[in-house]
């Protein structure tokens, strides 16, 4: 991997990191096409550069993270659940970082999107929450445990659990808001336990240092326009359209990689 598989990774991840279609999976999926073999280091690099598009999301919702102690409250408890887990089963989910495995939960949950919006349409949601601070601490360790699905690569991380809030009745633009807020401490912890496994990796070549903050950098900016354009999007229209890229990328994949 170099500089330049770096920067389009870097774009990959932070177009994709808060969009419901999994950056994971589409990293891996773009690695493929670069020729890139899923090594450890590049494994470690897909998931350690998201930290930049993260960052992204603190900067831009800095004034309510410093001001909201009740909001962190709820954040730590949509996070217990998947720290547990992801602690307990990392080595069983890296073996699932492949291609085909990211095409089929590509699908699966562009299926799922489309139903829960067609039923949302037959059947609306009443009283919806419509702002962070409605949010309950039983909706927010639901959905910070669907999180626990999104380590299976292809099933995002954000796509479940906005899937999870709009089943636990928040409105799509709220969901979405805790979604990224959520991402906080989840992908900090994962970044960081990630890196400190790998630590190798930096040890043996000082130059994989820079291309993950290089990585990094561009995630962050990419990130920053597109969390505004998605919050902007999902206050106007549904999830279908994302439900059937999912799926159009998915097939894709499955085609050429049988």
């Amino acid at each position: 991997m170099d500089f330049l598989h770096a920067i389009i990774l870097g774009v990959v991840e932070g177009l994709t990191e808060f969009l419901p279609v999994s950056s994971t999976g589409h990293m891996i999926l773009t690695s493929e096409l670069l020729g890139l073999e899923q090594t450890n280091t590049l494994k470690c690099f897909e998931v350690v550069i998201q930290l930049g598009s993260i960052l992204a999301v603190v900067f831009m919702f800095f004034d309510k993270l410093r001001q909201d102690i009740n909001l962190w409250i709820k954040l730590a408890v949509g996070f217990a659940p998947t720290a547990a887990i992801g602690f307990l089963l990392y080595k069983h989910i890296k073996a699932l970082f492949n291609p085909s495995t990211v095409a089929y939960m590509l699908i699966i949950g562009g299926i799922v999107f489309i139903a829960i919006e067609l039923l949302r349409r037959k059947k609306p949601m009443q009283n919806e929450v419509a702002t962070l601070d409605d949010i309950s601490f039983k909706q927010a360790f639901i959905v910070g445990f669907s999180q626990c699905f999104a380590m299976i690569p292809g099933t995002s991380r954000s796509g479940a659990t906005i899937i999870a809030g709009l089943l636990c009745g928040l409105s799509r633009k709220v969901a979405a808001e805790f979604s990224f807020l959520l991402a906080i401490p989840t992908m900090f912890a994962a970044t960081f336990y990630d890196a400190y496994k790998n630590i190798d990796i930096f040890k043996e070549n000082l130059n994989h240092a820079f291309i993950f903050l290089l990585g990094g950098a561009v995630a962050f900016v990419v990130a920053l326009l597109a969390v505004k354009l998605f919050i902007k999007f999902v206050s106007k229209f549904d999830y279908i359209p994302f439900g059937i890229y999912r799926i159009a990328v998915g097939l894709l994949f499955l085609i050429c990689i049988l």
